[in-house]
Parts: C-alpha cells; sequence; structure tokens
C-alpha cells in the first residue's frame, strides 16, 4: 500500500537501507497464483461520445459512486479517469467475475447522469486538461511533468489501460522464475501493445502511432517511464534505477510541495540541506515511476491500452494470465518472442526499436505479427487448463481471428470524426 500523501514520518533512511528495501519489497517470490486487473476507462456523454464532459457532472456522478457497493478499488485520474482495481485473485475466472460485477454496478450508476465509460487508450478528441483531484500532489507532479513537454500532462489526464498484475515468480530459474518472467514482462510486452493498440486518434486526428497512449508514455520524461537497463540483475537493476530517477516531488503536510529539478533519490538520501528521506518517502517516490512492468512485490504490467467495449478488458487479461501463469505456455511463448531481444538491442524499454514498432506499427510489424501469432495460439491452448469458461476462450478467439491473424489492432478500427472535425469528404 502506497503511504498517504502527507506522511511524512519515520526514522531518516541511509542508502543502504534503500537498496534493501527496494530489493526485497518490489521482487517478492513464491508460486505464482494470484492474479489481478486494473481497468481504466474514459468517462463520456452516453448521447454522444464526442461531447465534453464538465468537471461538475464528473465530480456528481463520482460522488454518488461512492456509495456504490464494489470489491474493486474505485479510484479517480485528474482528467476524470475512472479506474477499478481488483483484490488479488486466487484465478482468473474469479478476477473476471469480480470485476464483470463491479463494472456493470459503475455503469448502471453512471447512467441517470447520463455518462457512460467508454474505451480509449487515449482521449481521442478532447484537449488534455484536469477536470479533478485539485491537490498538491498532482500539482507537483503537472509541474514535474510539464518541464519535459506537453505529453505528461496527456498522460495524467487523458490516458486509460489495462494493467495487469501477476505475481513475481519463483526464485529458483526455470520458465516460472522471477528472472525469466521480467524478461519475458519486457520481450512480450511489445507484443501485447501491439496486439491491443487502441488509440490512433488524438485531439480528433490519426496522430501516426496504433497506440498513441504508449508514445506518450514514452515521452513524458527522459527517464521516468523507462524500465531498467536490459540484461541485469532484476533486483539489482531496479533498486539502481528506483534510487538514480529525479525526485518528482518532496511532500510536505502543508503547503504546496517542493519539486526539486533533477534531484535523484541517491542525492536526497546524501543531501544535508533538506528533510531527510524516509522508508515513506521511498515507498512515495516508487509511485512516481511509469514502466512499463513495475515491480510491486507482484510484476504490472501498464503497457497495454484500454479496450473497446463493456468486455475487452477481458481479452488481453485473459491472453496474459494464459501466458504467465501456464507453464507450458510460458516455456513456449518465452521461446517464441526471445529472438525480439535482437530488435529491442541494448536500449531499455519503451525507448527501444521493438517498442517504437509496436506502438507505431502494431502487427504490420512482420516479426510482431508472428509472434502474435504464435502467443494467441499458445494462449488458447492454455485457458482450459486455467478454468476459463467457454465464453472467456470464445472472446479470445474471436479477437485472435479478427485481429490477429489478418495482422489488425483495434486501432485499425475506424473512429468516427469528432463534432465539427472535417471528415475530408
Amino acid at each position: 500500500m502506497s503511504p498517504s500523501d502527507t506522511d511524512e514520518g519515520g526514522p531518516p533512511l541511509t542508502e543502504d537501507e534503500a537498496e534493501d528495501l527496494l530489493r526485497c519489497i518490489c521482487f517478492k517470490t513464491g508460486p505464482p497464483r494470484t492474479v489481478g486487473v486494473e481497468v481504466e476507462w474514459l468517462v463520456h456523454e452516453l448521447r454522444d461520445p464526442r461531447l465534453a464532459v464538465s468537471g461538475r457532472r464528473l465530480e456528481e456522478a463520482f460522488g454518488g459512486l461512492r456509495s456504490v457497493p464494489l470489491r474493486s478499488a474505485l479510484t479517480f485520474e485528474p482528467g476524470g479517469q475512472l479506474e477499478l482495481s481488483s483484490p488479488p485473485a486466487m484465478s482468473l475466472m474469479e478476477c473476471v467475475d469480480t470485476v464483470s460485477a463491479d463494472l456493470t454496478a459503475v455503469r448502471t450508476a453512471l447512467r441517470p447522469h447520463g455518462l457512460a465509460l467508454a474505451g480509449h487508450g487515449v482521449e481521442p478528441w478532447h484537449a488534455p486538461r484536469r477536470r479533478l483531484l485539485r491537490e498538491p500532489r498532482y500539482d507537483a507532479m503537472e509541474e514535474a511533468l510539464n518541464r519535459s513537454g506537453p505529453s505528461g500532462r496527456a498522460m495524467m489526464c487523458e490516458s486509460a489501460s489495462v494493467q495487469i498484475c501477476l505475481d513475481a515468480g519463483h526464485e529458483e530459474p526455470g520458465p516460472l522464475g522471477y528472472g525469466r518472467r521480467w524478461q519475458l514482462a519486457h520481450l512480450l510486452g511489445a507484443v501485447l501493445v501491439a496486439a491491443f493498440a487502441n488509440s490512433p486518434v488524438h485531439g480528433g486526428r490519426r496522430s501516426g502511432w496504433r497506440s498513441m497512449r504508449q508514445a506518450l508514455w514514452t515521452d513524458i520524461d527522459p527517464v521516468r517511464g523507462l524500465a531498467p537497463p536490459p540484461f541485469q540483475e532484476p533486483r539489482a537493476a531496479w533498486a539502481a534505477h528506483v534510487l538514480d530517477v529525479p525526485v518528482m516531488c518532496v511532500r510536505a503536510s502543508e503547503g504546496p510541495w517542493e519539486v526539486p529539478e533533477g534531484l535523484t533519490f541517491r542525492e536526497w538520501l546524501r543531501d544535508g540541506r533538506r528533510r531527510p528521506p524516509t522508508a515513506a518517502d521511498l515507498a512515495y517516490h516508487r509511485t512516481t515511476l511509469f514502466p512499463p512492468v513495475r515491480p510491486r512485490g507482484h510484476l504490472e504490467l501498464r503497457m497495454i491500452d484500454a479496450q473497446p467495449g463493456d468486455d475487452g478488458w477481458i481479452v488481453p487479461l485473459a491472453v496474459t494470465t494464459a501466458l504467465f501463469e501456464d507453464p507450458a505456455a510460458t516455456e513456449s511463448v518465452y521461446r517464441a518472442v526471445k529472438p525480439l531481444a535482437e530488435t529491442a538491442g541494448s536500449l531499455p524499454a519503451p525507448r527501444n526499436p521493438l517498442w517504437e514498432s509496436a506502438a507505431r506499427d502494431a502487427l504490420t510489424d512482420p516479426d510482431l505479427h508472428a509472434a502474435a501469432v504464435t502467443a494467441f495460439e499458445l494462449a488458447l491452448e492454455a485457458l482450459p487448463r486455467l478454468g476459463a469458461t467457454d465464453a472467456v476462450q470464445a472472446r479470445v478467439a474471436a479477437f485472435h481471428e479478427r485481429h490477429v491473424v489478418p495482422g489488425r489492432c483495434p486501432a485499425d478500427t475506424p473512429h468516427p470524426p469528432a463534432p465539427g472535425k472535417d471528415t475530408g469528404r
């Protein structure tokens, strides 16, 4: 659990203690058995999703949602995006059933307000703006990210994703070992970007990217959105990365938070001018890093665009879970994606040629297309072994036939123009 926004207490932290905490906390190993999902949604007008919704209407509707009984955690983002985070589930179907029921309850509560959930990786039609959460945390985040350009504001206010959470894996080597799973996540992750790319329209126009969301996340900051360097031991690489990323802000119990420029957490630990950082500060700092795979005791896969349709999110959840949790599928898909490391090269994800091609070209890239076909075939074989229902298997099979086999992704489905935009016809 993240520290509260104003929790500054605790004894000062040394550099060695910080490294030890990161190594112990971020990769908790054991037999993979639990799965979770975080589904983010844009909130649009029910009568016409291309019309903007005011912050006042969102606040009224979201206020009512707080009394709706849900098993998932309900949170909101600065641009008015809505997020449901499932509790850890002991099976794929438990996770699917829980979130499906919660989404039904949320949609039912929003309907009287004339609002609906929309699955796009980025807001297709409207400029990014903060409509909610006028709090010191988000003020500081906006100030820090604005230093690198407009992508950070867009990320805060108009992006939405399907984030899949899986156990880190066994301590020992093998298909389910944490080292293999870490490497698999960064190679298969590019395939997932490509297969589920669903954000080609930005600002009412086609952007040239099939996953504009991934392009924005890549561009938010020189290092904050990056994975650690590849080909290194995961615990050591992640600990060093966290300490060497600049601090986004120094929290305060009163008043605005300081937004230092270029001060890494390691330098803060050594800096005698500010208050000494605590374990709570380190925990908060970790939440301000946005790599495509974030170790939080479990692995949080953050690279998948929000999907179209009420149940589109189920497909990436089912496919990813099958490929990580079924040992036979895991071993086979690792062999299938391992050659992609040559394309990725020595640069960290997502700022390398493999991930750039996934976001821009998606499954028109022949290597990513071949890997996706194999991955979906393996997932379809594994899903019955994981107890997936016929309905879930059918959804994955339909996506496979409609998109993956012909080398298409959801972004290749035409989007309607925004009101008032010239369609060129």
